[in-house]
């Protein structure tokens, strides 16, 4: 691999670093905002949806665009706009105006996330494809990790504003260092007329594949988004304080980031449908402890670390499973689809979280609830060995660029 394209693979790693940021900045903002405002932190519940619902829109429907067309006009496109509706969203002055530029963010979001990852994996060498994958990807928990950890010292010194300006000036800046530095990858003429890779993958053999990854990918979003929207303000303030749940929101997104390369790591080297149902175990036990564990800061911090790092983690190891599932002229196709899919769960967690706080669950019960997504998706990520030889069955005498199980 030469210079220029790790170069590349760094800028695009950084794409996602301010994914992971952009994606928490609201959540993390928001009470500064609220106070400002003088509204409830629960009214700004679609506002933190609405970036969700947008990345949704955006890899279903402008990130498929990457495999007829080439990846990099569609990276670099939605980098600058990430920047433009980022920054405007630091001048919006009530609910409505941060849920509408949150939402065309993440249309910009979606159309990157998609695109990065299977151009990552297509840079990749041989037989590293699912961790170079996840090392990109995992610039999702840097961006979530360094939110969290500097978001006190950010409102303090810009206001909240400087949540929303900061990853926008990044932006602008690795849109342009993308457009130099990535290779035109645009298909020929005859494979763009070929087939539509978006109909592709609701046809035999990829149709069971596609519906097993977007189950899982809507699942395991539940679970993260519930955290990534609502532990700051449900861990208890007598015992937290203002800023450590803060910290400890980019700590679990942190601990992600480990906990995903090595995840990728042994998808390209063990059995994935073992190695992620492993860790969905270990997930589910940690948000059990804390259930039945009265709140003290060690303890509880030590299992949402265990927990919220394995479901920030797993999230980019599910990502990096897409190879073994899909030939690539489809990869980007098939993560804008579950990325998409992954939206009804991620749209709907904030605002069931909203819900139960109202109601008054306590934080026990909250972290809970969260047992339910993690056995879930453990559950059906044990169908992945299964489906991985059907697929290639199906594929027999003319087999797709598929990695091997």
């Amino acid at each position: 691999m030469n210079a220029r394209k790790l170069i590349a693979l760094f800028l695009m790693a950084g794409v996602m670093v301010i994914d992971g940021y952009d994606l928490n900045s609201m959540a993390l903002a928001m009470p500064a905002i609220a106070g400002e405002m003088g509204l409830q932190q629960t009214d700004f519940a679609w506002a933190l949806s609405a970036v969700l619902l947008g990345l949704g829109a955006g890899a279903f429907l402008i990130a498929p665009l990457g495999d007829r067309f080439g990846r990099k006009p569609i990276i670099v496109a939605g980098a600058l706009g990430v920047a433009a509706t980022t920054a405007a969203t630091a001048l919006s002055t009530d609910v409505m105006h941060f849920a509408f530029w949150r939402l065309l963010t993440g249309l910009a979001l979606g159309a990157c996330l998609a695109n990065v990852s299977a151009l990552s994996s297509e840079v990749a060498p041989e037989g590293k494809r699912s961790t170079v994958m996840a090392v990109v990807s995992a610039g999702i928990a840097v961006g979530a990790m360094l939110g969290g950890f500097t978001a006190p010292e950010v409102i303090r010194a810009w206001g909240w504003q400087g949540m929303f300006f900061i990853p926008a000036g990044i932006a602008l800046v690795l849109g342009i260092g993308l457009a130099f530095l990535l290779d035109d990858d645009r298909p020929a003429p005859a494979a763009v007329k070929a087939k539509v890779p978006l109909v592709e993958l609701f046809r035999p053999p990829l149709v069971f594949p596609m519906a097993l990854f977007a189950a899982a990918y809507m699942t395991n979003a539940i679970a993260l988004y519930m955290l990534t929207s609502w532990t700051v303000r449900i861990l208890p303030p007598e015992l937290f304080g203002p800023d450590l749940p803060k910290r400890l929101l980019g700590l679990m997104q942190g601990a992600g980031l480990p906990v995903s390369i090595l995840l990728a790591w042994l998808l390209d080297r063990w059995k994935p449908g073992t190695t992620l149902a492993l860790g969905y175990a270990i997930i589910a036990a940690a948000f059990a402890l804390i259930f039945v564990t009265p709140a003290t800061v060690l303890t509880w911090t030590i299992l949402l670390m265990i927990a919220g790092g394995g479901i920030a983690g797993i999230h980019g190891a599910l990502m990096a499973l897409s190879p073994k599932l899909f030939p690539s002229n489809v990869l980007s196709s098939a993560i804008g689809t579950a990325v998409a899919v992954s939206r009804i769960g991620a749209i709907a967690a904030p605002i069931f979280g909203a819900k139960l706080i109202e109601y008054g669950i306590t934080p026990n019960g909250y972290f809970g609830v969260l047992i339910v997504p993690a056995a879930v998706c453990g559950l059906i990520i044990l169908l992945v060995p299964n489906v991985i030889r059907r697929t290639k069955a199906h594929y027999e005498g003319n087999p797709p660029a598929l990695d091997p199980v």
